[in-house]
């Protein structure tokens, strides 16, 4: 019993010891980082006190930043907008881009009829079908959605495509020579094999869907990100339009952030070997 009570507290230690050494690791693997964003910001800050541009041509950080402490309330109104949009348009994606990708996988016949016309509807920019969807749809949420479903839909199903494809067929025989379904070959084999790249997918995906969002909302929008936007390039309240570029930005990389935390949750071992 001595034993063990003397290790438990020195294996708390090592596991301290551990967690403080990944922390200084990943701080010091980010300082090259902020030190490059924070050498550009001060040569932004300085070319704008040189050269004395005005405030509607380029303002300098500082005044966006008062901008963002100013305006915040107006900011985080239009972005649940769009970031709502975001969620709706990214959600049907990941809904009908996965299952369609098992489609194509499994039956050939569907890859022949549908791949083809993903690929053409693709190569439309959404730019242009954008006014159609108004027409549609309406002014609301809706043409917003489906804008940014179209332009995230795709590499969503590519990816998943090439990463249940990617099983060995050597897996897949042995697999069915010890009597396993379908079924189970998809769950135990294909599916775990396929997540990496299917989660790929999904990172540029969530990108794209925030692109989608804000297209929307350049063509037709009363409220959101993008619609504040042009209402600041007309009043020529540049700082108000870097402000809500900045917050665009933000909602950005937190949804890929909330992706990548899901992907480790989900490819737990994937973690293990990057550790090791």
């Amino acid at each position: 019993m001595s034993l063990d009570l003397a290790s438990e507290p020195a294996e708390e230690g090592a596991g301290l010891s551990t967690r403080w050494m990944r922390l200084r690791q990943g701080v010091g693997d980010n300082l090259p980082v902020w030190g490059f964003v924070t050498l550009l910001l001060l040569i932004w800050q300085s070319a704008d006190f040189v050269f004395g541009l005005p405030l509607y041509v380029l303002p300098p950080p500082t005044v966006i930043l008062a901008k963002l402490i100013s305006s915040w309330a107006l900011l985080l109104d239009n972005a649940m907008v769009t970031l709502v949009e975001v969620l709706f348009g990214f959600g049907a994606s990941v809904g009908i881009g996965i299952p369609l990708a098992i489609l194509i996988v499994y039956s050939r016949i569907f890859e022949r009829v549908a791949f083809p016309l993903m690929v053409s509807l693709q190569t439309i920019p959404k730019v242009a079908l954008t006014p159609l969807l108004v027409m549609w749809l309406g002014y609301g949420l809706m043409p917003k959605i489906t804008v940014a479903f179209l332009i995230s839909f795709f590499p969503i199903v590519i990816n998943s495509v090439i990463g249940l494809r990617s099983t060995e067929r050597e897996m897949i025989f042995l697999a069915r020579s010890l009597g396993a379904s379908e079924l189970t070959t998809f769950l135990k084999f294909r599916l775990p094999k396929a997540l990496p790249s299917i989660f790929g997918g999904l990172k540029i995906g969530i990108g794209q869907a925030i692109v989608g969002a804000t297209v929307g909302e350049f063509i037709a929008a009363e409220r959101g990100l993008g619609y504040l936007q042009l209402i600041s390039q007309v009043r020529l309240d540049t700082p108000l339009l870097f402000a809500a570029v900045v917050v665009l930005s933000g909602l950005g990389v937190i949804l890929f952030k909330v992706v990548a935390i899901v992907e480790k949750l989900a490819l737990p071992w994937a973690q293990l070997r990057l550790e090791d």
